[in-house]
């Protein structure tokens, strides 16, 4: 007999969105017109930092992956006979499975290394020798590493694309990638001619620390007019705050940033919230910002939406999990998506997906 308590814990239901905040990309497809030639010139570049990045180029971006978002099922074969390697010396969770399900998604092969004590590295092998091998091994490379230099040894001896996966406290370009088509697939009428009210924004990071804070903001220099204002919570001194140049970058693109060192000051006003504790240094991690949190009880903005890169402690409280405002998992779902159209890109395959309604 079918114990009915046992049989309410294991039925779920496969139609039901499975996040909170799962805007439909055809929004976004609609506000976009498709211009693929703005995309061609990715095939010849690494992915190394967010300025590396112009509007145009984003936009495509961006409307490649709501093309994917929008119809999973009808691009499984864009990668077929492509081999990723993927290059993880640091730990990682989403980002990793992330590219991984996104190659698998487009029908490519991956080969997957997780452990630098099973390489060559570990007796000794430099990075650059480590990168002419990969030449010969694969099509695409993802590194992670905790050395900030990293990427940058590797992409000296590569003749094939390599993507900068986080590289110590320095940058996670794609990560940032990740959160602002979250941002334009929530409110697609920021990049149309009727374009509504500007958002604010409110980061809770420390930008000179944390690289998903700082490839984030790097972005936003190429929408300024999207957002009001940017304000900063953290309680360091402005100094500490921010790297050489880096409020210099953000001012001189147009944008409006403000800092404070309460939260509960901004939270009525954002529209936005960025929140993220957690800063990868070394072979560990910090976490800076430990007395800022968000609960259901915040009070935060009725039609607000959190964002963050996760994995999440104490800064984000599981009571809002159930609210509109969560937007952190459809942000996480919306990851994969975009990669699989930087992916198309970085290996020449864009063409195959390109005027594919």
């Amino acid at each position: 007999m079918v114990d009915p308590n046992l049989e309410k814990v294991v039925h779920f239901e496969r139609d039901r969105p499975d996040v909170q905040g799962d805007a439909h990309p055809k929004k976004l497809l609609r506000a976009i017109i498709e211009d693929g030639d703005h995309l061609t010139k990715l095939s010849a570049q690494h992915i190394y930092s967010a300025d590396q990045f112009d509007r145009d180029t984003l936009l495509q971006l961006f409307r490649l992956a709501a093309k994917y978002e929008a119809n999973p099922g009808r691009f499984a074969t864009s990668l077929d006979g492509q081999i990723l390697i993927s290059a993880f010396y640091e730990p990682s969770t989403r980002t990793r499975l992330s590219f991984e399900s996104a190659w698998h998604r487009l029908g490519g092969d991956i080969m997957s290394i997780t452990d630098r004590s099973t390489t060559g590295i570990a007796k000794g092998e430099s990075l650059r020798d480590v990168g002419e091998m990969f030449n010969n091994y694969g099509d695409c490379v993802v590194l992670r590493d905790t050395e900030e230099s990293s990427v940058r040894e590797m992409m000296g001896a590569l003749r094939i694309p390599i993507i900068n996966a986080g590289n110590g406290t320095d940058e996670h370009p794609t990560q940032a990638l990740a959160d602002l088509y979250t941002i334009f697939k929530w409110r697609p009428d920021l990049l149309t001619e009727e374009r509504g009210q500007p958002l604010n924004l409110c980061i809770v990071g420390l930008p000179s620390k944390m690289r998903t804070v700082r490839s984030l903001l790097k972005l936003l220099c190429d929408f300024p007019e999207c957002f009001g204002t940017v304000t900063i919570i953290n309680d360091l001194t402005i100094e500490e705050m921010f790297c050489q140049d880096q409020l210099e970058q953000l001012t001189e693109a147009g944008l409006n940033i403000k800092t404070l060192d309460c939260l509960n000051d901004a939270l009525p006003e954002a529209d936005v919230v960025y929140i993220n504790a957690i800063s990868w240094e070394g072979d560990s991690f910090k976490q800076y910002g430990s007395v800022y949190h968000l609960d259901a009880d915040s009070p935060l903005k009725e039609n607000a939406i959190i964002l963050h890169p996760l994995a999440r402690g104490e800064e984000l409280c599981t009571s809002l999990d159930s609210t509109p405002h969560n937007w952190y998992f459809s942000q996480a779902r919306g990851a994969v998506f975009l990669r699989m159209a930087l992916l198309t890109c970085l290996v020449q395959r864009a063409e195959r997906v390109l005027d594919v309604i």
